[in-house]
């Protein structure tokens, strides 16, 4: 598959080349007994500013591959440490630039980071949420360690136009909790509850404990479906400050309505999660 894409990458790159002024002859070389199968395409003259343009544009191409590669063998545990670069040049059939420039991606990731004497290093972890069920975040990640919340706020207020829309409710109970994962900040969430299921909640353990699972306890009633979006959002402020990262941080945005077993909506979540902390997974069937 890598090989495929950056033949298509290559084939694009000669049609572009093939049609400027002068020309451009490039010479593509198969090495053989390598595990990557990326082919590594060498120009053998460059006639102008817009060959070297296309040059570029080919080996940041292969970068980024070659960086997803790695990206998804880090986050399956694969390296704690990774092999230098000429092991990874010759796994993957690409030149020592193009390894280079895949190892600044990961490293502006805040994935991996050069120490000297001992090599590139893997330094930062993401951890996969799955959407296969309906599940709290300590019930999802308890195998990587704890879930503890910062109750930030816990109160009844007036519902928002919107909330209470979709909550079917004018009173809500509001909850916003910094969770942290072994310490670290993970998430920021903001919760919406119909007050007559949030108000006993109140009194319960939301230090330590997962909404959902609360909920269940108290109320007696099995939670249901849920309907769930995502989108990509910077970090405003207010988040950034909290969640400890860079105004603009690359955020994951969750919105979730939950809903009791007999399809009464109970629980409207807003999550923002780090991106450079978690990633989301689902095994799907079709059909």
């Amino acid at each position: 598959m890598l090989s495929h894409l950056l033949d298509v990458a290559y084939q694009a790159w000669s049609r572009r080349s093939g049609a400027l002024k002068g020309g451009v002859t490039v010479r593509q070389r198969n090495c053989r007994g390598t595990r990557g199968g990326i082919n590594r395409m060498t120009p053998d003259t460059a006639s102008g500013p817009g060959d070297l343009a296309g040059r570029r544009r080919l080996r940041a191409d292969q970068a980024r591959l070659v960086a997803d590669v790695i990206r998804q063998q880090i986050l399956r545990g694969t390296y704690s440490a990774l092999p230098d670069e000429r092991s990874l040049g010759e796994e993957f059939n690409a030149s020592r630039n193009t390894i280079r420039d895949a190892l600044d991606l990961l490293r502006a990731d805040g994935l991996i980071e050069r120490q000297p004497g001992v090599g590139t290093v893997v330094v930062g972890r993401k951890y996969a949420h799955g959407l296969d069920r309906l599940m709290g975040l300590a019930e999802t990640l308890h195998e990587h360690g704890t879930i503890t919340n910062e109750v930030r706020t816990a109160t009844v207020i007036d519902a928002p136009a919107t909330v209470a829309q979709r909550l079917e409710c004018v009173r809500a109970v509001y909850i916003e909790r910094l969770r942290m994962l072994n310490d670290l900040p993970l998430s920021l969430d903001l919760t919406y509850l119909p007050v007559d299921i949030g108000e006993p909640l109140l009194a319960e353990d939301l230090r330590n404990r997962d909404i959902f699972g609360l909920i269940e306890q108290v109320h007696g009633q099995p939670l249901g479906v849920a309907e769930i979006g995502m989108e990509a959002v910077n970090a405003d402020p207010h988040s950034a400050m909290i969640l400890q990262v860079p105004r603009g941080s690359a955020l994951l945005l969750v919105e979730r309505l939950s809903h009791f077993g007999c399809g009464r909506p109970i629980d409207l979540e807003f999550i923002r999660f780090r991106g450079d902390r978690l990633t989301i997974r689902a095994h799907v069937s079709r059909g």
